[in-house]
């Protein structure tokens, strides 16, 4: 038998990364290509909520649905109801306790324990030129909307958890300022990071 190949299977199975940061900082496409890079499954808090809301009858669209008008009604009725916000997390609880996942969440990072969780700080400015770009609207509606957005999604977590998403950096064992760097070095940035502090240089998992 072998122990430590035993041992080693069991750690990578309990594997958890968080990857946290406000719209437009990159998260979620930088969460899908580390659950790529090492195999991990990928779960999007903000994908399960929307389906959520579709399945409520809320249309969907192509681009920033957050930002459309779909999304800031389904956000208002999120603020009085916390049923859609607590059975994602639910679900997110269930995949950190079986391991081997990157969560790409506004919550977990303050609701689980183990894991490696990472912040990816960008100023608003730049935040907002991005999703501008990506939803191919003007910088000023998309300012307006992500303000708007984020003032309500920062309530509803503040009312159910407690804590302050955006300022509350406790969680977090890496906060990378991704401002003057380009989606691939803030890839490789992470990479190089994770292959040292978790992975334990095994680059081929």
């Amino acid at each position: 038998m072998n122990v430590a190949g035993t041992a080693k299977k069991k750690a990578k199975e309990s594997w958890v990364i968080c990857v946290c940061g406000m719209a437009g900082s990159g998260k979620s496409t930088l969460a899908k290509r580390l659950a790529e890079k090492y195999k991990l499954e990928y779960y999007s808090g903000g994908d399960a909520l929307k389906a959520l809301a579709i399945d409520e009858g809320y249309k969907n669209v192509d681009r920033g649905w957050w930002e459309s008008k779909e999304g800031m009604r389904f956000l208002e009725k999120r603020s009085k109801n916390v049923k859609f916000d607590e059975a994602v997390d639910q679900k997110l609880l269930e995949l950190a306790r079986r391991g081997n996942v990157v969560l790409d969440s506004w919550t977990m990072p303050w609701l689980i324990k183990k894991g490696f969780k990472i912040w990816l700080e960008a100023s608003a400015q730049r935040r907002v030129e991005r999703i501008a770009q990506r939803d191919g609207t003007t910088v000023r509606e998309a300012l307006k909307a992500l303000r708007n957005k984020e003032k309500q999604t920062k309530a509803i977590y503040k009312r159910i958890y407690g804590f302050d998403l955006g300022k509350d950096f406790a969680p977090f064992n890496l906060i990378l300022d991704t401002d003057s760097l380009e989606a691939e070095e803030v890839f490789q940035v992470l990479c190089a990071v994770l292959d040292n502090a978790l992975f334990h240089g095994d680059k081929n998992k």
